[in-house]
């Protein structure tokens, strides 16, 4: 169920002049639409900031939300509101992105709680020898020599079934790594959305380093698909 939250900050309506929460996208005193506001995602769909959403109301209200913005809607309306609708929609697109999707979702929520995020490292270039988890050096050692071996087959048009069987292994291996990761994930939200503070400030240590071991585990995948689909 949807949980409203009360805005600290209240501001005035521009056409009715009432008061109303920041976060709100439509007046509800005047129904009239509201400049882009400055909250935070959870606030465009009136939701408490935590892990676990129902996704299936967050679809709803996103597709209430939608044809209440669409354009046609204000075809009659001012510049302003017409500038307002197409901005006010931007801004739910990119909420509901986020919002929907559980890792995004989790990366967001910490970054709004002050938790530096290393997008650096989130799945852009080669895989980086220097973050090798501890516990997967000598596998990711042997994965690199192999991924080298099959690119200058590549090179030569050679083909390697033994070697490709092995790049095959090793990627089933790390996409059952990024699952238990993803199940670990899970269980530290929910003891950030149910637990006291210190309980909280313990899962947010352990999902941030999860969350880089993730983007690691990701970018070794994405690494033998590329290669092996080359």
């Amino acid at each position: 169920m949807l949980k409203v939250i009360d805005s600290a900050v209240p501001v005035a309506c521009w056409s009715c002049s009432v008061a109303h929460n920041e976060s709100t996208l439509f007046c509800p005193h005047c129904s009239k639409i509201q400049p882009p506001p400055g909250a935070d995602y959870f606030s465009v769909f009136g939701l408490v900031p935590k892990l676990d959403l129902d996704l299936g109301m967050l679809e709803h209200e996103f597709h209430k939300l939608s044809r209440k913005l669409h354009p046609d809607r204000f075809a009659r309306a001012t510049a302003s509101e017409k500038d307002w609708s197409l901005a006010d929609t931007a801004l739910l697109n990119d909420a509901y992105r986020t919002l929907r999707d559980p890792i995004r979702r989790t990366e967001y929520l910490l970054k709004l709680h002050g938790a530096e995020i290393g997008e650096e490292h989130s799945g852009k270039g080669r895989i980086d020898p220097s973050r090798v988890p501890a516990d997967l050096l000598e596998e990711v050692f042997d994965l690199n020599m192999q991924l080298e071996e099959m690119r200058a087959n590549q090179k030569m048009g050679e083909d390697d079934p033994g070697l490709k069987q092995q790049l095959a292994a090793a990627k089933k291996k790390f996409d059952g790594l990024l699952d238990d990761v993803d199940r670990e994930l899970r269980a530290q939200g929910k003891l950030w959305d149910d637990g006291d503070e210190a309980a909280r400030n313990g899962a947010q240590k352990t999902m941030i380093a999860l969350l880089d071991r993730r983007r690691y585990l990701n970018n070794l995948v994405r690494e033998v698909t590329e290669t092996l689909g080359a």
